[in-house]
């Protein structure tokens, strides 16, 4: 089998000859330590990307068979999107930064986190009609050029990227992002903003909603009638921290679930039947909100304080639900023993079926190259 058979036949709760071995990247950090130790070149750090070919001589190295962010990405941000500019540089080198979203953001020397968002642009209903309402329009070059990951190099659309989509003969696993319907927002406004417009102003808030996944739909629709062909679909939100979501359940049920059902409802008729969902933090309460509305697969279950599992959501909401993550990183900066008790762990989730294990998030700087080897060896032989 191949692993994009392999990974499919694990979704679809049917017979597969081993596990694919999967992974989420790598912080940049990452890359540039196991660079500085020996264990990859320079070049490689400057050209890795997710489901690149830098990432598949990278997968080669360690042991993974895929990156489960492997898809093809049309342009669901603003366009043209703000100029980068540097406002006020400190002492201590903290720069204040308008980003491309019109944010401002605190970023200090070295800081691999996310930065402080000190104002935004958008604000209010003029700021949206002045702004960001022009920057959300939908138009073909958002698809047509879009690079698609074809065999060993990466390729426009529409410059040999749909002829490699439309033959279908790839054996990695390869989806097609449908973009974010709140996520993307809530990073342009923010937690609080996005909370005072719902007050605020209603109406604008619903019309900012609409209007991104406006753009989402278009550019799936547009993708999927060209005849180009994905194992999956894939949507990002970053909406949830470890306490829980950062947005009202009911009202995100009411305003945004049809737009999810409308996009998977339109997957679904190409054929598409495996929908995940990146989401970091303590999902549960949007969970059935995701189920309902056509998102079969949650991701990258993140382990964190809160111990998220695949297996309580599978008794609660039975063999609809998929999982792809779940694994706890953390383990890859301790030891071969910390690694072996894991792997156990993932044994009894493995069995329930339609779950693939997967780091949890990002692997970060403190992992050791040699226990990431480790980990992929281990796990090759546990489901073989």
């Amino acid at each position: 089998m191949t692993n994009r058979e392999r990974a499919l036949a694990v979704l679809r709760y049917e017979k597969y000859d081993r596990l694919p071995i999967v992974h989420f990247g790598y912080w940049r950090e990452t890359l540039q330590k196991w660079a500085d130790a020996g264990h990859i070149s320079e070049a490689l750090v400057k050209a890795h990307g997710d489901g690149n070919p830098a990432d598949y001589e990278l997968n080669a190295m360690l042991g993974w068979d895929f990156n489960w962010q492997c898809m093809f990405s049309p342009n669901y941000g603003l366009s043209p999107g703000f100029e980068h500019k540097v406002l006020r540089t400190l002492d201590d080198g903290t720069q204040h930064l308008l980003n491309h979203n019109g944010v401002v953001i605190c970023q200090k020397p070295g800081a691999g986190s996310i930065p402080a968002e000190i104002s935004h642009t958008l604000t209010d209903r003029k700021s949206w009609e002045e702004q960001y309402k022009h920057r959300y329009q939908w138009r073909e070059e958002r698809v047509t050029k879009a690079r698609v990951l074809a065999n060993d190099k990466m390729i426009p659309f529409a410059e040999g990227g749909l002829d490699f989509l439309r033959r279908n003969e790839r054996d990695y696993m390869y989806g097609l992002h449908c973009g974010s319907l709140f996520g993307n927002i809530r990073n342009i406004i923010g937690v609080e903003g996005s909370s005072y417009i719902y007050c605020d102003d209603e109406d604008l808030y619903d019309e900012i909603i609409n209007t991104n996944a406006a753009l989402c739909y278009q550019n799936v629709k547009y993708a999927l009638e060209s005849g180009a062909k994905f194992d999956f679909a894939h949507f990002w939100e970053d909406i949830c921290f470890k306490n829980g979501p950062l947005v009202i359940p009911d009202v995100f049920a009411e305003k945004v679930g049809p737009h999810y059902k409308r996009i998977t409802n339109l997957l679904s008729d190409y054929g598409i039947d495996i929908v995940s969902l990146d989401c970091d933090g303590w999902i549960d309460s949007l969970l059935p909100i995701w189920l309902e509305n056509g998102v079969n697969t949650m991701f990258p279950i993140e382990v964190g304080t809160w111990n998220a599992s695949i297996a309580p959501w599978r008794e609660q909401y039975g063999r609809a639900l998929r999982g792809v993550g779940g694994m706890n990183k953390t383990v890859f900066a301790k030891d071969h023993a910390a690694i072996d008790t894991e792997v156990e762990r993932l044994r009894e989730l493995v069995a329930l079926g339609g779950y693939i294990p997967c780091p949890d998030h990002r692997i970060a700087p403190d992992a050791k190259w040699e226990l990431v080897k480790y980990y992929c060896e281990r796990m090759r032989e546990a489901f073989a």
